[in-house]
């Protein structure tokens, strides 16, 4: 599958989902962007992060102050060459997949942290 399929693939996810979201939400989360790239960069290896990792959340979450030491907008960034290999080439595990690693970082923008992912069944 090459990557512009992987990036369509995802998009229809991500699009339908934030579609489903509680109508509070729904702003909220289009609000964050999301980047669509094949495997993360040198940069977040270098900030201690494996390389098959599925996705990321990076910026000031919601509600809280800016910060001067990530001033970044918040964004999301789906690495869809390792969410591919790890749904082994899959379609409907790869949809799952992107759904909830989208939603996982998604919760990450919302302040919520890896326990509270994990009681919400996003870990």
């Amino acid at each position: 599958m090459t990557f512009e399929d992987l990036v369509h693939r995802a998009e229809r996810v991500v699009v339908r989902l934030q579609a489903k979201l509680p109508p509070e939400l729904r702003p909220l989360a289009a609000g964050v962007v999301v980047h669509y790239q094949s495997g993360p960069d040198s940069s977040v290896l270098a900030e201690g992060f494996e390389p098959d990792i599925l996705g990321l959340f990076t910026g000031n979450p919601h509600g809280t102050e800016f910060s001067h030491a990530d001033p970044a907008p918040p964004q999301i960034l789906l690495y869809l060459d390792n969410l591919w290999d790890f749904a082994e080439g899959d379609p409907d595990i790869y949809a799952e997949e992107v759904r909830l690693t989208y939603l996982h970082e998604l919760g990450h923008y919302f302040g919520w942290d890896e326990d509270d992912l994990a009681d919400r069944g996003l870990d």
